[in-house]
């Protein structure tokens, strides 16, 4: 018997089917059956299923032999399920990597409740993903399992099957099945939830639901939208043959009317001859199903009173007052906009031809992200070696928290920004700042870069659109003319930047600012940091930071953290940070994975870590600074070569051990490969290439030729013998008195899965 049923109905989604069983069939937890239902579908859906039932025996192909509609679809799945639990997918979303080992984990730790609610994210054409708006309501906090009586606010999700898993043997022992018609989802979700003996939350995105660009079935005009009234006949049929759900009727009540009103005012769902019908028959359920104590929120007050009157005429004027009221505020906001806009450009012409202020300098960094980086390091140095020069930050402000105090804290947009771009000498940042500023005789600008180049940039992306999107070369240009300095790291840096950004600038072949702190911080700062992040001490903490694909929409899939956890063992814990395109990383229960993705620090964490995995980031760069053992996971470089391209083949001239899949990094810190001495002279080798001056006087080598203009007598360059950089908390322990601790059983890979991984 199977843990999961999962159970897939299919009818004219040719086109998604195959990435929806693909999700299913691929998921790191394998106790599972796959129940495809092709509900007589006119295009290749059946054929398509049979292609993967014959290829996996988990796969159960059901053909039914008329069309019978989504609902009766899945009771012919239902019928078949022989899982402990059942899942429902429709057939154009998909299951999230890790989806269902996160579900099983959840159901174990809360005795195996009768229905587990988890969250899903909107996928939209375009590439955008959106969480659920209401997720809140899935917090773990608190007794788990419980009654749907003390947590309500569930029913606020969005009433569908496919965001829940159910207890086979409750589903049976409630009777539920689904109805004919649209919407029956209503009469299945209710009924489970206020019928369930316990019920738990997982917080965690399990489902992409998929916004097609033609929208879905119930966006199509049709007079089976009516069918939303049988439903919620049946929904308070099921509270009428169970007295004790009627303490719902009030909830129900008022989701019923808001269920109504949606269907009303969605345009384009009911034709426009029955709409006044519709509205009637509205009416008509609410006067039978109205009970006591059902109170509309103020905000739907108006909505409910129109729906309950049926007035169809009323509904369609204050509508139409409603949308020209929206758009009369959305003209007087651009209106707004617009001659706030003028008004500061005015401004800031005005500033133009004031004195520049030689005291003043204004940073930087990542388009208005927070103090860090290389314009972090050096504004930190500007204050120490030349503590004349008052210094200002431009951040968002949901990132000013992260600048320290002396610094005066910017929000891009503002007067006082643009006065500060105007009449700042010294003009520092890691992108280019607007592209409206005018470069001053005798402003500085100094542009820092943010890493290493691996990947390609500037003009050498012109012949790879997938990674350019439309970019503005000629505009790039014109940024990079008002550039002073360019950093560099190291001569191969060098040679790209001046090929890439033509210009007049001079480079600075000083080492990146940014990495000064991985030789001056202590093992004191080391701990602190680990604490502070809640990593579990003697543990060995492994930093995960893969970089985005021009090639995909969303973050790559990458391994599954929670399975390479589990094959490893207790000892080691995974720092996830995601790039600052994409979402955050789901977290684990056990704390085993933790997101760092909005920590404002990447070199803290560099610093609180032990190793690093990561793919193509130029991080690496900057992490073998640290001396450090580096991971490359290369499982998809030649589709990134192909879309992005490179500067030199990081397979063959890597900072330590490759794993080309989920199976080989497990082998690689399993038997010690990402330690060994071959990974050490291949991270030296790397080092000696790319790291030449990061000695931790970048930044005072930059300060003092710029602003001090001390062109001669700068620091000399610490050779790699004589630099030590602060050792990790792991290597610190194994220097330590005592045996250094073993790393465990670990099961090599193509090996039997343990009994745990299908639990």
């Amino acid at each position: 018997m199977p843990r999961f049923s999962v159970i897939v109905p299919a009818y004219k989604v040719q086109a998604y089917l195959h990435e929806c069983l693909e999700s299913v069939l691929g998921q790191s937890f394998l106790d599972l059956e796959l129940i495809a239902v092709d509900d007589c579908s006119p295009d290749a859906c059946g054929t398509i299923i049979d292609e993967f039932a014959a290829r996996d025996a988990r796969v159960r192909a059901v053909h039914l032999p008329e069309n019978v509609g989504l609902g009766r679809a899945r009771n012919a799945g239902l019928e078949r399920a022989t899982g402990d639990y059942l899942v429902f997918l429709d057939s154009d979303d998909t299951l999230t990597p890790g989806a269902l080992g996160a579900v099983a984990d959840r159901i174990r730790e809360t005795d195996d409740p009768d229905v587990l609610v988890y969250d899903y994210a909107r996928t939209f054409w375009s590439g955008e993903v959106v969480r659920n708006k209401v997720s809140a309501q899935l917090a773990e906090d608190g007794p788990a399992p419980f009654r749907l009586e003390e947590r309500p606010g569930l029913l606020r999700l969005l009433m569908v099957v496919w965001n829940k898993a159910y207890r086979r043997e409750f589903v049976e022992r409630a009777g539920l099945r689904f109805p004919p018609g649209y919407y029956e989802d209503t009469p299945w979700t209710y009924p489970a939830l206020m019928s369930a003996g316990t019920i738990a939350t997982l917080d965690r995105v399990c489902v992409h639901y998929r916004q097609r660009r033609h929208g879905s079935i119930l966006g199509t005009s049709s007079r089976k939208h009516f069918d939303v009234f049988e439903q919620y006949d049946r929904v308070f049929a099921h509270v009428a043959a169970h007295p004790e759900l009627d303490r719902w009727r009030p909830v129900l009540f008022r989701r019923m009317v808001d269920h109504f009103a949606t269907v009303f005012v969605k345009r384009g769902r009911l034709p426009r001859a029955s709409r006044a019908e519709f509205l009637r028959k509205a009416r008509t359920h609410c006067r039978r199903y109205r009970v006591p104590g059902a109170p509309a929120a103020p905000r739907t007050r108006l909505r409910h009173a129109l729906v309950g009157l049926g007035a169809h005429r009323t509904y369609r004027l204050l509508s139409f007052l409603s949308r020209i009221r929206k758009r009369a505020v959305r003209i007087t906001a651009g209106l707004r906009r617009a001659v706030r806009g003028a008004a500061l450009q005015f401004h800031y012409r005005v500033q133009l031809r004031l004195p520049l202020r030689a005291d003043r300098a204004v940073f930087s960094s990542y388009w208005g992200r927070g103090h860090g980086c290389n314009p972090g390091a050096l504004e930190s140095a500007f204050r120490s070696f030349a503590p004349h020069i008052r210094t200002a930050w431009i951040a968002h402000p949901e990132h000013q928290h992260t600048i320290p105090a002396p610094a005066r804290p910017l929000s891009p947009g503002t007067a006082g920004y643009w006065t500060a771009l105007a009449r700042s000498k010294y003009l520092v940042n890691n992108v280019n700042f607007d592209r409206r500023l005018v470069k001053r005789p005798g402003q500085i600008m100094i542009q820092t870069q943010h890493g290493t180049p691996l990947k390609r940039m500037g003009l050498d992306l012109q012949d790879r659109p997938a990674a350019a999107r439309g970019t503005d070369f000629a505009e790039l240009l014109r940024g990079a003319d008002k550039w002073d300095y360019c950093l560099s790291g190291n001569r191969h840096s060098t040679l790209v930047w001046e090929r890439v950004f033509p210009s007049s600038y001079t480079t600075l072949e000083y080492g990146l600012p940014r990495n000064d702190v991985f030789q001056h911080a202590t093992s004191a700062d080391v701990d602190r940091l680990r604490e502070s992040l809640g990593i579990p001490a003697g543990t060995v903490a492994v930093l995960y930071a893969p970089t985005f694909r021009d090639y995909r929409a969303g973050r790559p899939a990458g391994p599954d953290l929670e399975r390479v956890l589990r094959r490893l063992g207790p000892r080691f814990v995974v720092l996830a940070r995601a790039h600052h395109a994409e979402g955050a990383f789901a977290e684990t229960a056990g704390g085993r994975v933790i997101d760092v993705s909005g920590h404002p620090s990447v070199e803290s964490l560099c610093l609180a870590s032990d190793a690093l995995v990561t793919d193509y980031s130029s991080l690496m760069f900057d992490y073998a600074v640290l001396d450090r053992p580096i991971v490359v996971l290369a499982e998809d470089w030649e589709a990134y070569e192909a879309a992005r391209g490179t500067y030199f083949d990081l397979r063959a001239f890597p900072p330590g051990a490759v794993a080309r899949g989920e199976d080989e990094l497990v082998d690689v810190f399993a038997t010690g490969l990402w330690r060994d001495a071959r990974a050490e002279r291949l991270r030296a080798a790397f080092r000696e290439r790319f790291c030449p001056y990061d000695d931790g006087r970048a930044a005072e080598r930059v300060v003092r030729h710029v602003v001090l203009g001390e062109s001669a007598g700068l620091p000399p360059f610490v050779p790699f013998a004589e630099r030590r950089p602060v050792p990790s908390a792991e290597a610190a322990l194994a220097r330590g008195p005592g045996p250094e601790r073993p790393l465990g059983s670990v099961p090599a890979p193509g090996a039997a899965v343990p009994l745990s991984e299908t639990l």
